[in-house]
């Protein structure tokens, strides 16, 4: 078991049931997807860190993206929060989930795209 299912695993259901479907929809974003444990959240990146996976109080899960503030938010999902570049999109419980799927997937596939074209973060190792 990895460490981010570990980690998983570890949350109070039904957050955990909403961080394994969050898990598995960025995993299937690219087949060069990676994931780790940074900061005691999984983080996600492609090669970059692009994104991570914050569990809130209210049992609720919010999707960062570290440069969200490039993002289009075409889909109006995006929050800031005072944050000067991340922004998110916070996830109730799975019935939001389906309701925000497609349009998290868009901008999951944008977030990639922005990090493909500036590469201004240092890559992480790719060792296991």
């Amino acid at each position: 078991m990895s460490a981010v299912e570990e980690y998983i695993w570890q949350r109070p259901e039904p957050q955990s049931g909403l961080l394994l479907r969050l898990r598995k929809l960025l995993l299937a974003a690219s087949p060069k997807m990676r994931e780790k444990i940074r900061y005691n959240v999984p983080f996600y990146g492609c090669p970059r860190w692009f994104c991570y996976t914050n569990p809130l109080k209210n049992g609720g899960v919010e999707v960062c993206f570290l440069d969200g503030y490039k993002l289009s938010n075409e889909q109006s999902l995006l929050v800031a929060y005072n944050r000067q570049t991340v922004r998110g999109v916070i996830v109730l419980d799975l019935a939001d989930l389906a309701e925000k799927e497609e349009a998290l997937r868009e901008i999951i596939q944008e977030a990639l795209l922005l990090e493909e074209l500036s590469g201004n973060r240092p890559a992480f190792s790719r060792k296991k």
